[in-house]
């Protein structure tokens, strides 16, 4: 199947398979926004259940005090609950 003729969520399952990425790089090579592909990941993850796949998510972590424990590990959030910082590091997204 060529790119052009397959749906967002397919490039993005595809290119978890290929190498694991944070919503900002997906967002570059899918030419979506990071919420979209947050967004479509979930959707990825449900179609993968009853398969030998499995969506992995490295959570976000603060770059300031190492938090990590983050509700929801496939999101973006603004800032870190334990300290307050801004400087976040994106979740990171795998397929195996």
């Amino acid at each position: 199947m060529r790119e052009a003729d397959e749906t967002i969520r397919q490039r993005l399952a595809n290119a978890l398979r290929e190498r694991a990425a944070t919503p900002s790089e997906l967002a570059t090579h899918l030419d979506v926004t990071p919420h979209a592909v947050v967004s479509h990941v979930e959707h990825v993850a449900r179609s993968l259940e009853d398969t030998d796949e499995q969506l992995l998510v490295a959570p976000p972590t603060c770059r300031d005090c190492g938090f990590d424990g983050f509700d929801e590990p496939a999101n973006l959030p603004s800032r870190c609950p334990e300290c307050k910082s801004e400087s976040i590091e994106e979740p990171t997204f795998t397929i195996e």
